[in-house]
């Protein structure tokens, strides 16, 4: 195993895992708040444009989080089974967070904006325990 494809799959996983959750906090903190300003009828078509921008990103974000994580899992061994049962608990987590992620990015969803706030928290629990696990384990 080269070097050169480890780290390019670790930046694949961080940059992709960047890109969804980053995506999925600009979307709450910032578009929701600005988009509530405005008529209803403005609101709904710039939240729809947004998600349908956004709808690529999502993809490819879960697509290069699938392919490397399984890449990464698959090439680190020998690990005790508090890593595996916390490493399960985040795929969880992660199958949350990609199943919630498509639904937002659906035009003309009521529940937009508190469907990222839960894929947020769900996110920020899914950065402790990476961190948990690298630092420790």
């Amino acid at each position: 195993m080269t070097d050169v494809l480890l780290v390019l799959m670790r930046w694949i996983h961080i940059a992709s895992m960047a890109t969804l959750i980053g995506g999925l906090l600009f979307g709450r903190l910032v578009m929701a708040p600005a988009i509530a300003t405005l008529a209803a009828d403005a609101r709904e078509s710039l939240a729809s444009a947004a998600a349908t921008r956004f709808r690529p990103f999502v993809f490819a974000a879960i697509g290069g989080l699938v392919v490397s994580g399984t890449f990464n899992l698959l090439t680190t061994t020998g690990h005790r089974p508090i890593y595996h049962m916390l490493l399960g608990v985040k795929l969880l987590l992660a199958l949350h967070v990609f199943a919630v992620s498509i639904l937002i990015v659906q035009p003309k969803n009521p529940r937009r904006v508190r469907m990222m706030t839960g894929t947020l928290i769900s996110g920020a629990i899914i950065l402790a325990i990476a961190a948990w696990l690298r630092l420790v384990f």
